[in-house]
């Protein structure tokens, strides 16, 4: 009992601890290269432009937003959203980062079929994670029904998860790619540059781990409940 109690803390530790490690990763990473200026001097703002105009993406606006690291692009809106360190900011992280949301405005532009997958998924898995939880303990108390598809409702965020990787990858490789194409980073400012984008990218495998571990806890819960 105390064995299995032990290792199910650890577990619970676990799931805890990596998404943790991931976002500790991240903005000590972004901390550094926030300070390192590229030889273009470009801001955010200036990169994200360029990429835009460079791939004839004229119908994407780029726009200053409130928060730290809030950077994202809005496929509905059409807008490349740069946090204000970023919008303003001249550092290989600033440049990273806006070159990485562009990454997206370009996956929108070209039809990338993960992109426009996950935006079909984003409604049906909000409403299902936030279901999935109440569905599965109502189900523990009253009927297996209710449990497997509570279980149902969690795949389709799991799933979710799943997808944003390679959209999230695919969008860091395009970034990448603009950035030396441009000559907006030179020379060594390469490989600190993507070190800025792998960081970032851990946070989406933390969190598709977390969610496929949980999913899998489901499931075995539910076997055992049906023996």
């Amino acid at each position: 009992m105390l064995g299995g109690l032990g290792g199910y803390l650890i577990y619970i530790a676990l799931l805890m601890i990596i998404p943790l490690w991931a976002q500790s990763k991240v903005k000590s990473t972004y901390k550094k290269y926030s300070k390192k200026a590229t030889s273009s001097h470009m801001t955010g703002a200036e990169v994200a432009r360029q990429i835009l105009n460079d791939n004839g993406i004229f119908d994407v606006t780029v726009k200053e937003t409130k928060g730290f690291l809030s950077d994202h692009y809005d496929p509905r809106k059409k807008t490349v959203n740069l946090s204000q360190d970023n919008y303003h900011g001249q550092s290989m992280a600033s440049s990273a980062i806006a070159a990485h949301e562009v990454g997206h405005a370009i996956q929108d532009a070209r039809d990338y079929a993960f992109l426009r997958f996950r935006s079909s998924l984003a409604p049906i898995a909000s409403t299902g994670s936030n279901m999935a939880i109440f569905l599965i303990i109502a189900g523990m108390i009253f009927s297996q029904g209710l449990f497997l598809l509570g279980i149902v409702f969690f795949s389709v965020a799991v799933l979710f998860q799943l997808v944003t990787l390679p959209v999230e990858f695919d969008a860091s490789n395009r970034a990448m790619t603009q950035l030396v194409s441009t000559g907006i980073i030179r020379n060594n400012e390469e490989r600190e540059t993507k070190k800025v984008l792998n960081a970032a990218a851990m946070t989406y495998v933390a969190a598709a781990l977390v969610a496929v571990a949980e999913l899998l806890r489901f499931i075995l819960l539910y076997a055992a409940s049906g023996e």
